[in-house]
């Protein structure tokens, strides 16, 4: 399902606006960096999802940007057949910052939804807007050009938040084959969750709150779902699930509404917070992301703060936009990857049987993989919820402070070289930062995991039933 939410910096104590987040996949999960790159004239790109997927559709090709912006993004591998390489967002090199979360259409739209279905998915159009987008409102604009030209393959129903440091936008993709979405605007005040992604009343045209394309409102009064004399037209109650905002959505918002109020309103730590409590995160939080949406005088200065796992027993650490390359443990790994249970790292079947052959080089997997060294942790300290849980996760949030302590004269220093003409030099202090703080937290992991292991079999609380434990969540 995923889960976003967005803070405006009237209400933070930085003054700067955060878009955070995770994603809800049982697969492999990775970090990548992806460089600017240019394309020829007439270069395509493949959309859509195949026969196989659950809401079943046709793979398309559309046009390729000639030039697509540098980003980082969080890629994965499993999501109701849609075809991976997938991804639910990240943070390009103008300041865009995106998530991706799901968003129930009604059922009658789902079912008129056509099983030759054309036009990129979800991740496609996540992934077009960290490649293409200059601001969250042109973000809207190329999903709703890309919408109305090529169609939308949909696996039900689903929605973005894109973000930038003046405004971001809640978009609805909605099943159905009938090119209908809605886009709400979220200023410097708003403080909003997406889990799943909603929008309510809407007014009868589009303003600069609300964008919809013409036919929005009359589809729904040509389907016999709307009707004008009765009220405003309700985004939810016509084409959405018809629950309005979820319990955990107003727990949420709430909390940090209140914590807004305080003479400090919300920190950093506080947005940290807000992703990583046992009552929202768990297992089927894929990863974590905090994105601060700052104007740097450089775009390598932008940072995404990242979590290999919920940050429910993982810490967040800040990712520069300049970074050259992601440390091995981070890169994709077997773990949880789908098809790898069906293949090699061997080419011997190569020619007679080229796809049971790994395509992940052997020299990443023979690395660590923090992924899985982190979910070995989070369910040990799920085993001891009153004790261990509670020591990880401060001992990651007192991480956090260290990092975010030296973080200033990291971005002071990084600063006056790329000033000085000297960008290689900078980019290499944002490699060395990143990187150490990667390695030293996954050596903390390994350290956390063998002392929980050790306490948890010496007290014979190993859990060896068929029933995972883990802490109650309001989702």
């Amino acid at each position: 399902m995923s889960y976003g939410i967005y803070i405006g910096r009237a209400h933070t104590a930085d003054g700067l606006s955060y878009l955070a987040g995770y994603g809800d996949e049982p697969s492999s999960h990775w970090l990548e960096i992806v460089p600017r790159r240019t394309h020829p004239k007439g270069a395509t790109i493949t959309v859509g999802v195949t026969p196989q997927a659950v809401m079943p559709g046709l793979l398309s090709e559309i046009p390729q940007a000639a030039e697509c912006a540098r980003h980082m993004r969080v890629s994965y591998t499993h999501y109701l057949g849609v075809p991976a390489p997938l991804t639910n967002g990240g943070l390009n090199e103008y300041g865009v910052a995106v998530r991706d979360i799901w968003s129930a259409s009604r059922a009658a739209l789902i079912e008129m939804t056509p099983t030759d279905q054309t036009g990129p998915n979800y991740s496609d159009l996540a992934k077009i807007v960290l490649e293409r987008a200059r601001s969250a409102r042109e973000a809207v604009q190329i999903v709703a050009t890309h919408i109305a030209r090529y169609g939308y393959s949909t696996y039900g129903g689903n929605s973005h938040i894109f973000a930038d440091p003046d405004e971001a936008w809640v978009m609805i993709e909605f099943a159905g084959g009938k090119g209908l979405w809605v886009a709400e605007r979220l200023d410097e005040t708003s403080i909003r969750a997406s889990r799943p992604g909603y929008v309510g009343v809407i007014p009868a045209e589009p303003d600069d709150t609300f964008l919809f394309p013409p036919h929005f409102i009359t589809t729904a009064i040509n389907l016999g779902w709307y009707d004008p004399a009765k009220g405003p037209f309700d985004v939810n109650a016509v084409y959405g699930d018809g629950k309005g905002r979820w319990e955990g959505v107003q727990w949420i918002e709430a909390e940090m509404r209140r914590r807004a109020t305080r003479p400090e309103k919300i920190g950093f730590e506080d947005v940290v917070w807000s992703i990583a409590t046992e009552k929202l995160t768990g297992d089927t939080a894929g990863y974590g992301q905090v994105v601060p949406l700052v104007r740097p005088a450089h775009a390598e200065m932008r940072v995404m703060w990242h979590a290999p796992i919920g940050a429910v027993t993982a810490p967040l650490t800040p990712i520069f936009m300049g970074i050259d390359q992601v440390p091995a443990p981070y890169a994709q790994h077997r773990y949880l990857t789908e098809g790898e249970s069906a293949r090699f790292l061997d080419r011997r079947k190569e020619q007679k049987s080229p796809q049971v052959v790994c395509r992940i080089p052997q020299g990443i997997e023979t690395a660590e993989s923090a992924v899985y060294r982190f979910k070995q942790l989070m369910h040990l300290a799920f085993q001891a919820q009153d004790t261990i849980l509670p020591e990880v996760f401060e001992h990651w949030r007192l991480v956090e402070a260290k990092i975010l302590a030296e973080l200033p004269a990291v971005v002071r220093s990084a600063t006056l070289l790329f000033d000085a003409g000297e960008p290689a030099l900078a980019r290499c202090l944002l490699n060395d930062f990143s990187h150490r703080w990667l390695t030293e937290t996954l050596s903390d992991c390994e350290a956390l995991s063998r002392a929980a292991y050790v306490r948890l079999r010496a007290k014979g609380a190993l859990n060896v039933t068929d029933q995972p434990l883990s802490p109650p969540q309001l989702w």
